[in-house]
């Protein structure tokens, strides 16, 4: 007989099965990797949710599942998925499809990614991502605007020094 909170843990699952799947294409990039993270996180989050101590956090902390078995399934591959793999965002999000872009996303460390996937393609809240993070809500926002700055200096081209005269 289910519980309260897995009934809850599996209404989660079913009601954003594909954010979550989204989330893990992000990382693993491929379809196929995507589908086996997100149902390795879904048999992880069903198993532990008891764990949970207040439903409220129920929803982030099933998307930390997520982040953590697609860097698990990243390391135990152990390579960095080739830019030519990334296909399109089923989504059909824009900023997937400028290759620069994904290229720098790829590049930053593993906190700095999860910031920019979680605000800008899932489009949590910075709250949700300071719950989905264990981070302190300020912390999120000094380290999302760094992340930011560090992106928009690698995309803006060198301006080029005045001669004088």
């Amino acid at each position: 007989m289910k519980t309260t909170r897995q009934q809850e843990t599996e209404q989660i699952l079913l009601d954003h099965y594909q954010q979550l799947y989204r989330l893990a294409l992000s990382y693993v990039k491929t379809e196929a990797d995507a589908l086996d993270v997100v149902q390795e996180s879904a048999y992880k989050a069903y198993r532990d949710c008891r764990k949970v101590n207040e439903s409220l956090h129920l929803k982030t902390w099933i998307y930390r599942i997520v982040i953590n078995t697609s860097l698990d399934f990243l390391r135990k591959k152990g390579r960095e998925v080739p830019l030519e793999e990334w296909g399109p965002e089923p989504g059909n999000s824009s900023a997937y499809e400028n290759l620069e872009v994904m290229e720098l996303i790829n590049r930053l460390s593993d906190k700095e990614k999860a910031l920019i996937i979680l605000r800008y393609f899932q489009d949590l809240k910075l709250e949700e991502i300071a719950e989905v993070l264990n981070e302190n809500v300020n912390t999120v926002k000094a380290r999302l605007y760094r992340t930011l700055k560090k992106l928009r200096l690698e995309l803006e081209p060198e301006m080029p020094q005045e001669v004088s005269r």
